[in-house]
């Protein structure tokens, strides 16, 4: 649903991203419109209640800069995390915040009420109300980068599932008997497709053909990274080539699979991997529909994420103009 009428005045919130590597702060309004924003390096070394009065650091900075009435702060923050209770429970790329209190220090500093979510539900949630997902009902969003998450709008709303956790693509299995995954499973997407899992693959590829381009790049940069690979694919090296087939049929599984089970409009991809452009998309709108059953895949548009750089502050802004409020008392 559209998080207000075009008639109405808009609505300004606070909108913090919270990352492994940065911070974003920004004010922004019930049209997506972003009046002012900040970014910082999170420097999660430092701790939580170092980074907590950054935070709040950068959120007073811009409310003193903009003096419009907020209402509302929205957060999107990296889980897994306890949402009824306002809880950071030690997500992996935030080290230390073991249940730490995020919402009850948010509120105490900044006197504003708190909405909290997962950062893939918050991008799931900019997509559908301003980026790629407009106009649908039935979206199912997959942010591929260091790892692969996602989000499901259903119905119009997003579907958080019983203890808020639902959503997470990254684990559909692609091999019943496949490698180990951090999760815990066997075979999970991520394991393989995400930025990550690419990287890792490639470097074992790069072993078993020493002449291929990858190692040659490699020598340059000192790595083999997920942009290696499309810097050897966008050469036609033949090694790469087969091997990105590879990870298409991976990843066309796993959007297969989403596909079957929640019947969308559109499934939206960002992050990292969705800016491999049309050596993407195209294979992968292809190897979709040929797995996927035809009177599910009539309709479904598979498309790039718009809101780029802005998706997290978007996000934020999304989970608190029309997520769940957190008052805790």
């Amino acid at each position: 649903m559209p998080l207000l009428s075009p008639e109405a005045p808009p609505r300004h919130v606070l909108a913090i991203d919270i990352g492994g590597t940065k911070l974003a702060v920004g004010i922004v309004s019930s049209r997506g419109e972003i009046a002012d924003s900040a970014r910082t390096p999170t420097h999660v070394e430092f701790g939580p209640d170092v980074v907590l009065s950054r935070i709040v650091g950068l959120s007073r900075d811009l409310l003193r800069r903009h003096p419009v009435a907020v209402d509302m702060i929205g957060v999107g923050c990296g889980g897994p995390l306890d949402t009824g209770r306002g809880l950071v429970k030690n997500p992996p790329n935030l080290p230390g915040w073991n249940d730490y209190p995020l919402v009850q220090h948010l509120q105490d500093a900044l006197g504003l009420r708190v909405a909290l979510d997962n950062d893939a539900n918050a991008a799931a949630l900019a997509e559908f109300h301003f980026g790629a997902g407009r106009g649908t009902r039935h979206m199912v969003y997959f942010t591929i980068s260091t790892g692969i998450g996602g989000g499901l709008i259903l119905n119009g709303d997003l579907y958080r599932g019983k203890f808020g956790n639902a959503g997470e693509i990254g684990h559909v299995q692609v091999e019943y008997d496949g490698e180990p995954c951090n999760c815990g499973g066997r075979g999970c997407l991520e394991h393989y497709a995400s930025g990550t899992g690419i990287a890792r693959r490639a470097r074992k590829l790069a072993e078993r053909y020493p002449d291929s381009l990858l190692n040659t790049l490699a020598e340059h940069s000192g790595e083999i990274t997920a942009h290696t690979v499309k810097a050897a694919l966008e050469a036609n090296d033949s090694a790469t080539v087969d091997f990105w087939a590879e990870t298409i049929e991976m990843l066309a599984a796993g959007v297969a699979s989403v596909v079957h089970a929640f019947d969308p409009e559109r499934v939206v991809i960002g992050g990292g991997i969705s800016k491999f452009g049309d050596l993407l998309f195209e294979p992968l709108r292809s190897r979709v529909k040929a797995r996927t059953m035809p009177p599910l895949m009539e309709g479904v548009d598979i498309v790039p994420a718009s809101c780029a750089d802005d998706v997290g502050v978007l996000g934020a802004a999304a989970v608190a103009l029309g997520g769940q409020t957190m008052v805790v008392s």
